[in-house]
């Protein structure tokens, strides 16, 4: 996915949380990006902390539980991901998810990605989301190539402390590009946010591509097609469609496909051989056959009981 910053003309950088819907529900065409520019580009994730720590309790944890489902609902209506049949609570923090994402970079880029698409996971597919230690660590149990007690070690760390940290303050340091965004077509154009001290963070997701000739902001919900428009602009050529795997290689690769990702990412008959389907609200998840072993999602085949 990344190449050696130095050496790459453009660096990518995501400007996420692993508990927003819009990030999840743009994860189709990232995914697709991402594959597209791998070798080529730097990309590099800033986790940018959506619940903080000094956000105030709800007076009515219910009520607001209510609310925000209903607002999943409605994004899911835009993007079409995944969405929990019921959602247990409104995510109290996400620093912890997103010290275990910050600490699986440590083991690899592979890694890297499939914790952190199982935390994305724990809140809009199991309706948990993954927002104390201990349930950040769980929900990356069993994913392949990961060392456990490092990841738990690594995410208590000071020097993964550290990068969050420095993760949170360069979201609060959006470019003026997204300062002021018009609305046009997107039902999410991505304006910065305003924080509680008065300054600005970045709307989530958020790509920045810059390179030595300048940088592009692409804010909010949006096309492939503009955030190639950004890559050519800074470095022509570079850009490239998805590419459509054989549903098979697809699966094993990713190892959960949404149905937005089968569509982008997959060329072929659907499903594969194997492949265990997961129902949600918003419609199925595919898993590999061996990711289905260890992932808390497989077995939640109907919705629950009302």
């Amino acid at each position: 996915m990344t190449s050696e910053a130095g050496r790459a003309p453009v660096e990518v950088v995501e400007y996420t949380d692993p508990l927003c819907p819009w990030a999840w529900g743009s994860e189709p065409v990232f995914r697709g990006l991402r594959a597209a520019l791998a070798g080529r580009v730097h990309w590099r994730r800033v986790y940018c902390i959506l619940f903080d720590h000094d956000d105030d309790p709800a007076p009515d944890a219910a009520a607001e539980t209510a609310w925000y489902s209903r607002y999943v609902e409605d994004i899911s209506g835009h993007t079409h991901a995944p969405r929990a049949f019921r959602l247990s609570r409104v995510a109290a923090s996400s620093w912890p998810v997103s010290l275990v994402a910050k600490a699986a970079e440590l083991q690899g880029p592979e890694v890297a990605e499939r914790v952190l698409r199982r935390l994305r996971e724990s809140v809009f597919v199991l309706g948990e989301p993954a927002d104390t230690p201990a349930l950040a660590l769980s929900a990356a149990r069993g994913v392949p190539g990961l060392d456990h007690e490092r990841l738990a070690a690594d995410a208590a760390s000071a020097a993964v402390l550290a990068r969050v940290r420095a993760d949170h303050a360069e979201a609060r340091r959006p470019v003026r590009a997204v300062l002021s965004v018009p609305d046009g077509s997107s039902p999410h154009p991505g304006a910065a946010k305003e924080t509680p001290d008065g300054g600005h963070r970045y709307a989530l997701p958020t790509l920045l591509f810059r390179s030595p000739v300048g940088a592009r902001a692409v804010p909010g919900w949006r096309s492939y097609e503009e955030y190639t428009a950004a890559v050519d602009a800074l470095e022509p050529g570079l850009a490239a469609a998805p590419a459509r795997l054989d549903p098979t290689e697809a699966l094993a690769r990713y190892r959960s496909l949404t149905e937005p990702e089968r569509g982008l990412l997959t060329r072929g008959s659907w499903p594969p051989a194997g492949a265990v389907r997961v129902e949600t609200a918003g419609g199925p998840l595919w898993l590999h056959p061996e990711e289905a072993r260890t992932h808390p999602a497989a077995g939640r085949g109907s919705p629950p009981a009302t």
